[in-house]
């Protein structure tokens, strides 16, 4: 999770346009839109909810990084924790 209030901030915003655009995209499917319209926004909020991913992915691994680095010497494998966490979210 974003851990300083700007990454926040920025992944709230992220939050708040993809609802924009899936808010479009249902009002295009209620108004009847063409089949590649409809595929377009779709592909789009797709793409946007993966970067929405991705943002936050890489927030938790840095923060992950500088636990495990402050703590190296207790951790018998501090990759393998880390890969372990993130194993499932990957597989999904």
């Amino acid at each position: 999770m974003p851990s300083t209030p700007e990454e926040k901030k920025k992944v709230l915003t992220r939050v708040r346009r993809i609802r924009g655009q899936i808010d479009a995209l249902e009002r295009s499917l209620e108004g009847d839109a063409e089949c590649r319209a409809i595929l377009q926004q779709i592909a789009a909020v797709r793409g946007a909810a993966n970067g929405l991913m991705a943002e936050v992915l890489e927030s938790h691994i840095r923060e992950r990084l500088t636990e495990m680095t402050a703590t190296a010497a207790k951790s018998a494998n501090p990759l393998t924790t880390l890969l372990n966490w993130f194993e499932p979210i990957l597989n999904s």
